[in-house]
């Protein structure tokens, strides 16, 4: 009677006991992620001139391709994870386009010419879309490869850096969308009177190339700063070099503006230079704190 009723009370518990062991699983899973973290983020790296860690590589090339192989897997899982974001990216595409072709009256605006132009169209858009959601966790994988090397404040704030390379990158493509297009679309749509008929592939590789181009831009500050907080450029040469800076902006955003006016050019080149100043800043910042 006794092994019975134990019996009968395993079997009434088994499904309670089995929840125990899978929440416990989890919370061991959690807990040692959390220790590796912890120690992944208190390390501090060997501080080497960096005229000896190139003698080191020169007489032991060897050890550069465990490095070597290190970037190739990070590489690999930031792509098939592109390519994971990109798959989702197809439940929007449509509407992404449709969006994007507002500016020119909609997507039954364009016309098609070639027989895979619009799978062609769908899949650029489909990229690009899928680039933006990935961003995060590309960059994370890049610093992932890097963090090794970084001291140990320098690698807690390369991470808080992340989200704001997502940040900075989407605002740039919103800016060129809601911006720059704008005033640069009707220009060249309707310059010397010519009606133009689009097509979805010139089209989208346009504006898609555009907003592409203007969000690397804009990351432009956070790439100044990571370079100052490493000891690569100064604020002050920055700062003294701004004239020079300047000129080089202008000649940047003649390459990136679609249209030869001034007043495109100038949408492009004024948040440019604010972006400039904006690094200076941030280079000064990291300068201090270094």
């Amino acid at each position: 009677m006794r092994r019975i009723i134990q019996t009968v009370w395993r079997i009434l518990t088994a499904p309670f006991r089995i929840i125990y062991w899978f929440f416990r699983l989890i919370y061991r899973w959690f807990a040692n992620i959390a220790i590796e973290i912890r120690t992944f983020m208190g390390e501090e790296p060997e501080d080497e001139p960096l005229a000896e860690t190139v003698a080191k590589t020169i007489q032991n090339p060897g050890g550069l391709l465990v490095h070597i192989d290190a970037l190739r897997k990070h590489l690999l899982r930031a792509l098939a994870f592109l390519a994971l974001t990109t798959a989702l990216s197809f439940t929007f595409t449509s509407k992404i386009i449709d969006v994007l072709s507002q500016p020119v009256g909609g997507i039954g605006a364009l016309r098609a010419i070639d027989v895979t132009e619009p799978i062609g169209v769908f899949m650029r858009v489909a990229l690009l879309a899928g680039f933006a959601l990935g961003l995060p966790y590309i960059a994370f994988e890049l610093w992932l490869f890097a963090a090794p090397g970084l001291k140990r404040n320098s690698r807690i704030i390369s991470l808080v850096a992340i989200p704001v390379t997502t940040f900075f990158f989407i605002g740039g493509m919103l800016f060129a969308y809601t911006i720059l297009l704008p005033n640069a679309i009707p220009f060249l749509v309707n310059f010397m009177g010519i009606t133009a008929q689009l097509r979805p592939s010139s089209y989208v590789r346009f504006v898609t190339g555009i907003m592409f181009w203007i969000g690397i831009a804009f990351e432009f500050p956070l790439v100044v700063f990571l370079l100052a907080r490493i000891g690569l450029v100064k604020a002050r040469s920055l700062l003294d070099q701004w004239r020079l800076a300047v000129v080089a902006i202008a000649l940047l955003s003649a390459m990136i503006t679609p249209t030869v006016d001034p007043v495109n050019m100038a949408l492009v080149m004024g948040p440019m230079v604010t972006l400039y100043f904006l690094g200076v800043g941030l280079a000064w910042l990291a300068a201090r704190n270094r």
